[in-house]
């Protein structure tokens, strides 16, 4: 028989590509959503409307943070494996909404692993874990599974709750739970407020003519940078072992900001020239000399992350798992993905 598999942020980035990998595969594949006023299902309107709808895939009205829902939802459904990749993922967000983070990152995740567990089925479990963990560990790099960890954000503290919860749960009560830390994993369904996006989709809005400059906060910020197609492969993999375990999903490579903003300029065959550093950095049109890049101070986090630098040896090693799109294949995929919509805009 099919296996069936439970998602939670099933319409975020990773969540899309999760779907679309899994029913690929043959499985049943059920979705939580937040009911709306408006429609959140942009990524995965092509599934949708597609022959798996109703027969494969299936979408139900639930909140992470409704505990009588997950426990009814989990009993229905009765899922092989369970993807919980709901939250609320923006780190510099997590600043103005801590409490909310906390909640929805943090707390739903035990409330989630209690409803699987009183379910009484043995399902196994993958919690989204993040390279955010590690925050300010610029002097352990690259990290690992064994590199100790000192979130520096809402978000990542919350996700360490998440972290240790899962673990505790499988040591616990002999639980298949899994964590995949993973980092920066990017793509053309990445939200339009994480800095790649930003980047890529002002690159399009500058060549259409639409958009003046853009401008950025920390350009230093070293960030390890995949592509989220390759990375939800991994999150499967890691439920079909013998044993659970904890995996870091990474590159091994490491690029600034400012690296990705010279990238995505150059997609579009525009070289940027800098000139200044700090918040007086500036990035010019060396063909003409325009302005294109700026700082605003204002971007700038409360606690800054400085590097992140993944090893996923072990993944490797144990699960089989590669990396297919390489940054610079990404940046361009993200790039001209971005120019098709805005030039598809009338």
């Amino acid at each position: 028989m099919d296996k069936t598999a439970l998602i939670t942020g099933i319409t975020g980035q990773d969540g899309s590509y999760l779907a679309d990998f899994l029913l690929e595969k043959g499985y049943q594949v059920h979705g939580l959503v937040r009911r709306n006023s408006l429609p959140n299902t942009q990524r995965i309107h092509h599934i949708l409307n597609s022959k798996y709808n109703n027969v494969k895939f299936f979408l139900h009205y639930a909140d992470i943070a409704d505990s009588g829902c997950l426990v009814r939802l989990i009993g229905q459904i009765n899922p092989d494996e369970v993807y919980n990749l709901a939250a609320q993922s923006h780190v510099g967000i997590s600043f103005d909404m801590p409490e909310y983070t906390a909640q929805v990152t943090g707390v739903s995740t035990v409330r989630l692993l209690e409803a699987v567990r009183a379910s009484g089925k043995d399902s196994r479990f993958y919690q989204a874990s993040t390279s955010e963990l590690f925050g300010g560990l610029k002097d352990t790099a690259p990290q690992n599974e064994s590199t100790p960890f000192y979130p520096k954000s809402p978000y990542g503290a919350a996700k360490l709750y998440s972290y240790w919860i899962t673990v505790n749960y499988r040591e616990s009560y002999d639980m298949y739970a899994c964590n995949g830390i993973l980092f920066n994993h990017e793509s053309p369904r990445r939200g339009e407020n994480f800095v790649t996006r930003k980047i890529t989709l002002a690159v399009a809005n500058i060549l259409a003519g639409r958009q003046e400059k853009l401008s950025l906060g920390n350009l230093d910020a070293k960030r390890d940078w995949g592509f989220a197609g390759d990375y939800v492969e991994g999150m499967w993999l890691m439920l079909q072992q013998p044993l659970p375990g904890d995996y870091v999903l990474a590159t091994n490579e490491t690029h600034t900001v400012q690296e990705f903003a010279q990238a995505a300029f150059q997609v579009a065959g525009i070289t940027l020239c800098w000139e200044g550093s700090g918040i007086n950095t500036k990035g010019y049109d060396k063909q003409n000399g325009r302005l294109l890049v700026d700082i605003d101070p204002a971007l700038y986090r409360p606690a800054e992350v400085e590097l992140l630098w993944g090893d996923p040896a072990k993944a490797e090693h144990k699960l089989g798992w590669r990396r297919n799109v390489s940054f610079s294949n990404l940046v361009e995929m993200m790039v001209e993905s971005d120019i098709k919509m805005v030039n598809s805009v009338k």
